[in-house]
């Protein structure tokens, strides 16, 4: 079992007052590096059954997530956008806390859903059905064969995607990495857009509350105005609340993190901070804090991306035969969805040809 469904750094409350609304139309001939793991998970989590089961075929296999990537990034290709799905390898040996703590979450709401299903209580069932959503090896495997059909580039990550995707943004081959997770600010990422994939009306969990998602950009360069730091100062502070790689400190939210880093010019400044305050210090805190400043991606040349990108085409046949005879999908629609997509590329193309022209 694949461990994907990341919860992100507890550092929502530093951005949030950053984000801004933006309309998908700015994307049009933008190329965005999307963290495949959380969008695959988002997926899986959100396209359910009334009563929290996913959707399957014939055969018992989970299509959810099929579903999500050939519909959501078929209109995200409609709106000009260049997607590239970053898809993560091994995590850190650091991570192992984190994937087991979600492992058991996992574990307890598959056994409440059972339970509220048994009861009838379907609401109940659904939210706790979203919250036994988990990534396997086979549903990463038909992701990859899927949007490969697609034409969508895909790129594989030897350790986090969003740390890879990030890298794509700092070297100038992305516009943005896309992700609902706020840890790209701390692999480097300098523009994070989120529900690029999620848009439109949403049903609250548990609740009879209809909401309207709408994308948002958020730049780094404004959170470090925002707060007078930088990024060393983030990452720090991101440490201090909680990431995936370490448990933050008991007792530290936002504005007291800000506050340490504020008055650090090291980690180890920091961790002296802690001991001296608090009696604590941060677990590992210097190979943590490496993983975000250093981390393990594939270097890309500009030529390497550019290769990869032109060599990904829409194999319609593939693409039909994949959705339709294997999976039961409609024809009709998914012919509809290939030629829109068929379109959309020849337009691309042409738009790249007479930029040179």
């Amino acid at each position: 079992m694949i461990n994907g469904d990341a919860l992100a750094v507890d550092i929502s409350k530093l951005v949030g007052e950053v984000k801004q609304e933006f309309s998908l139309d700015e994307l049009n001939g933008k190329t965005i590096a999307i963290d495949a793991y959380n969008t695959i998970y988002q997926f899986l989590s959100i396209i359910r059954q009334p009563d929290g089961a996913p959707l399957t075929d014939s055969k018992g296999r989970v299509t959810s997530h099929i579903s999500g990537l050939l519909y959501r990034t078929a209109s995200l290709l409609e709106f000009g956008a260049k997607p590239v799905f970053v898809f993560d390898g091994i995590p850190s040996v650091l991570k192992s806390k984190t994937i087991a703590a979600r492992i058991n979450r996992r574990e307890k709401a598959m056994q409440e859903w059972k339970e509220a299903q048994d009861k009838g209580l379907i609401e109940e069932a659904r939210t706790h059905a979203m919250a036994s959503t988990r990534i396997t090896k086979e549903i990463v495997s038909s992701s990859k064969e899927l949007l490969g059909y697609m034409g969508i580039p895909v790129i594989q990550a030897p350790g986090e995607g969003e740390a890879q995707a990030a890298y794509l943004v700092e070297k100038g081959m992305a516009y943005a990495s896309a992700s609902q997770d706020y840890d790209s600010f701390l692999f480097g990422a300098d523009t994070v857009i989120r529900n690029v994939t999620i848009t439109g009306r949403r049903k609250l969990p548990g609740k009879n509350i209809y909401i309207t998602v709408k994308p948002e950009m958020i730049k780094l360069k404004d959170i470090l105005a925002r707060f007078g730091i930088n990024r060393g100062q983030l990452i720090w502070a991101g440490m201090l609340i909680g990431t995936d790689f370490n448990d933050g400190i008991r007792g530290v939210g936002p504005k007291t993190a800000l506050k340490i880093v504020k008055e650090s010019k090291s980690i180890s400044d920091v961790q002296s901070m802690l001991k001296s305050k608090y009696n604590t210090q941060i677990d590992d805190a210097e190979s943590v804090e490496k993983i975000f400043n250093k981390p393990d991606v594939t270097p890309i040349n500009n030529a390497d991306f550019h290769k990869i990108v032109s060599e990904a085409s829409l194999d319609k046949e593939k693409l039909m035969r994949f959705m339709c005879d294997e999976h039961g999908f409609s024809k009709e629609r998914v012919e509809k969805i290939a030629n829109g997509v068929l379109d959309t590329k020849k337009e691309q193309k042409q738009k790249d040809i007479n930029k040179w022209m």
